[in-house]
């Protein structure tokens, strides 16, 4: 990796709110679709933080909009917004979600990293 990607590479991860780690969880992820349908989806997140979660989704969503999920672990609930859509592949998107406020014990994460605790 060139010197130039490793500073892009450093700089991005030194402006992240909280770490993120790489985590499957099983979700609901509950909402309406951009169809105006509700959904229900089960799922699974591919990283999670304090503050969000990239999860994998069938369903289309929208940038912005209000999304609930569930852990199917614990069955907390906790609701966020879309803040970032991935490009579709075989009929799925990585969407990010953002929590409204951070919430490092959604979780269960028995060891947190530092950057939880801020």
């Amino acid at each position: 990796m060139s010197t130039q990607a490793t500073k892009q590479v450093v700089n991005q991860e030194e402006r992240r709110r909280s770490q993120r780690l790489l985590l499957d969880v099983t979700v609901i992820v509950r909402g309406e679709s951009t169809q105006r349908e509700q959904f229900d989806e089960i799922t699974f997140t591919i990283s999670v933080s304090a503050h969000g979660a990239l999860v994998v989704s069938a369903t289309s969503v929208s940038l912005g909009q209000k999304l609930t999920l569930q852990n199917q672990q614990t069955l907390d609930e906790i609701e966020g917004r879309v803040a970032r859509l991935g490009a579709a592949h075989g009929g799925l998107t990585q969407v990010g979600i953002e929590f409204a406020r951070p919430a490092p014990q959604f979780w269960s994460v028995t060891s947190p990293p530092a950057s939880w605790n801020r």
